[in-house]
């Protein structure tokens, strides 16, 4: 599997590309819902009708701007409208919002048609105003009329199922129209004045508070800077899926700087965070193995967990996967980055859950157990729990961001490092709250280390300071060769990321791609029957060469996990490589994720077991 990130052939875009406007027979049941008298649907039956409206909910979203909560709800509300499109033709099952119960002479097609409905008119509504939207109404029209139905067919009454699928469209539109999410109030003012990145240092007063930054707008070909703003600070008020009170699923408050209690942990942090940045660098030899025998079975609450020896499918060891470390490194902070262009986190889980539903390997029985059930039922019923538990993950990091409103790694290297050293008070530059010293890593700036040839000799204007060796400006992506890796003040670094990105416009903890992750990882993992992704083995390859933020991987990387869990921790890892997050918004997401995801599950599992 390979592919890169924007316009190449990236990891994410393997399977998101394949299935738009592919299609499973549905035979028209009223001539209003036909588009053509002639019309013949594609055949595919790997792809259901609710695979291809998941697909075109996916795309949409690629075009807009990125917005992972806004977007969790999309997923979200698309796949209640199918869920209960569905359960209208089903004498057992429940809708989550619409309680409609239908019959027609072909159930299947009817059933079809009205999941196909349901999922238009509210992507229609959804997509009007967003980016792309001309594109995104575009597509949405083909897609529904390559199934064989008019978009025309707007009648809300009756049993016919453009009726049935029009009147849960409403439904669903007319909830989310109470739901909070339209209920934007920016009263959120941070105490810091906005960092400008270009800069050296930051101005900042409180240093356990996020900071916003200056940065290139992501969406405005000026190349004026312009100042973060909170996105979405009231998600957290919205109303959830499953949950009772995101109140319950605090993770508790992260370390802080002043706090006796927790400042050596909130230190350790920014050191971990330099200490990966140190490793991308393409000219180093280190490897590491990359595969389930050395990763991985990490305990929800921590990280160093003992990796897998043997495969419990095919029960023999799994195999070594040797990579460069600094390839590593990149390949995940990029592979997981989720940035502008892309699906979003919760877009890209349900990427993974299609790539995972397609393996031939994986027998389609809800839970692992019972008869194996046909594609549509096995796609509405994961969508509803996994998307009803990634839009409960956005709930509740949101909840926690707004709360806690902690700094990011940026503000936190460059304050620390600018005020200094606090290893050892008979060396220069010693400040209590300053960065702890690492030979090789973090060091002062002396006359012996600045001398021509050594290490800081580009410093040697700055005797004194903290230097760290660190991924440097991202702006040299502009040259021929890699930023790489080298000796830089820590009042200049930068994060693995783009420059007109930099970091996320919204507070650190949680984290919302661990949250996101672990949600989905639980999710998968109930509706399998299995932690295993199928084989024992999950794999995706990031080609050489098709790394954005740098040059690189200087080979192929193949990613690799045993299990749902492993691939979320990754994700979550992957942003402490990419200078977005410290452990502590890494964990704390991975707790509150573990909860949604189960808590989704349960409800949606007594739609159809009721």
């Amino acid at each position: 599997m390979h592919s890169t990130r924007r316009g190449v052939d990236s990891p994410t875009v393997w399977v998101r590309r394949t299935a738009v406007l592919v299609g499973l027979a549905v035979i028209a049941t009223a001539c209003a819902e036909v588009s053509t008298s002639d019309c013949s649907p594609p055949l595919d039956p790997s792809r259901s009708v609710a695979r291809m409206w998941n697909e075109a909910t996916l795309d949409a979203i690629r075009r807009d701007e990125p917005s992972p909560p806004v977007h969790a709800r999309n997923l979200f509300h698309v796949s209640v409208a199918m869920w209960d499109a569905w359960a209208a033709y089903d004498e057992r099952a429940t809708g989550h919002i619409a309680q409609e119960h239908a019959t027609a002479t072909d159930t299947e097609a009817a059933r079809q048609a009205a999941i196909s409905y349901a999922a238009y008119r509210v992507l229609v509504a959804r997509f009007s105003d967003a980016e792309g939207s001309a594109e995104s109404r575009a597509a949405f029209d083909a897609l529904l009329e390559s199934l064989c139905l008019s978009p025309t067919a707007t009648n809300r009454i009756g049993s016919a199922p453009a009726a049935v699928g029009n009147r849960i469209a409403v439904a669903v539109l007319e909830a989310g129209a109470t739901d909070g999410a339209d209920n934007a109030i920016d009263d959120y003012r941070s105490p810091n004045v906005p960092l400008a990145v270009t800069t050296s240092g930051t101005r900042i007063t409180q240093p356990n508070v996020w900071q916003p930054l200056f940065v290139r707008a992501a969406f405005d070909d000026s190349s004026d800077a312009v100042a973060q703003a909170f996105l979405t600070p009231h998600w957290g008020e919205i109303t959830p899926f499953s949950l009772t009170s995101v109140h319950e699923l605090d993770p508790g408050t992260p370390p802080h700087l002043g706090d006796p209690a927790s400042e050596a942990a909130f230190k350790e942090a920014i050191v971990e965070v330099i200490l990966l940045s140190g490793t991308l660098d393409p000219a180093s030899t280190n490897t590491i193995d990359a595969g389930p025998a050395s990763r991985g079975d990490n305990p929800l609450g921590g990280y160093g967990g003992p990796g897998h020896p043997i495969n419990p499918v095919t029960g023999a060891p799994y195999a070594p996967n040797p990579t460069p470390e600094a390839d590593f490194g990149r390949a995940i902070a990029e592979f997981w980055g989720d940035g502008p262009d892309d699906e979003t986190p919760p877009g890209h889980w349900n990427v993974i859950a299609n790539w995972v539903s397609d393996d031939t390997r994986l027998e389609h029985r809800i839970g692992g157990e019972g008869p194996e059930v046909d594609r549509l039922e096995w796609d509405v019923k994961m969508y509803l729990a996994l998307n009803g538990a990634l839009h409960d993950a956005a709930i509740a990091a949101w909840w926690t961001k707004r709360y806690y409103d902690y700094v990011r790694p940026i503000s936190m290297v460059r304050h620390l490092g600018g005020l200094g050293q606090s290893s050892d008070p008979g060396l220069p530059s010693f400040h209590p709250d300053g960065l702890p010293l690492v030979p090789g890593s973090i060091e002062v700036v002396t006359t012996e280390s600045s001398a021509p040839g050594a290490r800081h000799d580009h410093l040697a204007d700055r005797l004194g300071a903290v230097a760290i060796r660190a991924w440097l400006d991202p702006r040299g992506n502009n040259a021929d060769e890699p930023a790489g890796v080298g000796w830089i003040l820590a009042a200049d670094w930068m994060p693995y990321q783009e420059f007109d990105f930099v970091t996320p416009p919204f507070p650190g903890y949680v984290s919302g791609h661990s949250t996101f992750s672990r949600a989905a990882a639980e999710v998968l993992s109930a509706i399998t029957g299995s932690p295993y992704f199928p084989g024992g083995m999950g794999e995706w390859t990031v080609p050489a060469g098709s790394l954005e933020f740098d040059f690189g991987p200087s080979q192929d990387v193949t990613l690799q996990w045993a299990t749902y869990a492993d691939a979320a921790d990754e994700s979550g890892l992957s942003r402490l490589y990419g200078g977005i997050h410290v452990r502590a918004d890494d964990l704390g997401g991975r707790f509150v994720g573990s909860i949604c995801g189960r808590t989704a599950w349960d409800l949606a599992r007594g739609y159809w077991e009721a």
